[in-house]
């Protein structure tokens, strides 16, 4: 049953992949025979992070810079790429900002701008860009990062889950409208994850409280829980699965 998750030959996109989440999950891609293009703002730790895929000898990365806020350079992403490794058949997108730390109704404009931008319509770019390669291998996988805040309010966070509520409905439609082609996009929906992004909100004695009492698995994610989901969503063993968000959490968000 190896071959179900067996990504030789594939290529992969990723966006906010120089550390955390991103990279674990390029990395697992690589190591399951993928050739991955990673992307993140900063050049230098990118290149370090390529490096560090490309010294376990299994698949191959490349790293290219790229502000996903900016229309030009996500295409410029998707053209070096298709020159560095081919057609795409695998896009996880990864990046998101967060600028704002507030009431939603006090947001200033251009931090809301800022969020929705970033959050919601660059993946909506990336999709457009990378659909007609897929469109004509006849198929292929594309994941986004949305977040367990979609699915509550917040008082000091409520624009970014609203970002990321929209994020899913964006999956939500692209599934509908591409599935004849055999395209497949879901939403990954992490929970509270010890990553550099989150620092803030993990890095301090409350939350020790909240994993005793709250978390059933008593613990915070770890950026390397995502590395199977990222393999399970680039491969065939996830060829029957669109339109979902798939809740990574450690039980702290369950459905009812």
């Amino acid at each position: 049953m190896s071959e179900l998750f067996d990504l030789t030959g594939k290529v992969a996109l990723l966006t906010g992949a120089s550390k955390g989440m991103g990279l674990a999950m390029a990395t697992a891609l690589a190591e399951h025979g993928a050739t991955v293009v990673i992307s993140a703002r900063k050049q230098e730790q990118l290149d370090e992070a390529a490096k560090g895929i490309n010294a376990l000898g299994k698949g191959r990365a490349h790293a290219v810079a790229c502000n996903v806020g900016y229309k030009e350079q996500l295409q410029l992403l998707v053209d070096t790429t298709h020159d560095l490794a081919g057609p795409i058949d695998c896009v996880i997108g990864n990046a998101g900002v967060n600028p704002y730390y507030g009431k939603t109704s006090e947001i200033p404009d251009e931090a809301y701008t800022k969020t929705m931008d970033a959050n919601v319509r660059s993946n909506l770019w990336l999709a457009q860009m990378v659909a007609p390669d897929m469109v004509a291998s006849g198929g292929g996988s594309m994941a986004f990062t949305s977040s367990i805040g979609a699915f509550k309010p917040s008082v000091m966070l409520g624009t970014y889950g609203m970002s990321k509520l929209a994020l899913i409905g964006l999956v939500r439609n692209l599934a509908a409208e591409f599935g004849p082609n055999g395209i497949r996009f879901n939403a990954i929906c992490p929970g509270l994850v010890k990553t550099e992004f989150a620092r803030e909100l993990w890095d301090n004695p409350e939350v020790a409280n909240r994993i005793e009492n709250e978390i059933p698995l008593r613990r915070l994610g770890d950026p390397e829980d995502f590395a199977g989901l990222a393999v399970f969503l680039a491969s065939d063993a996830s060829k029957y699965m669109t339109g979902q968000a798939l809740t990574v959490c450690g039980g702290s968000n369950m459905w009812t």
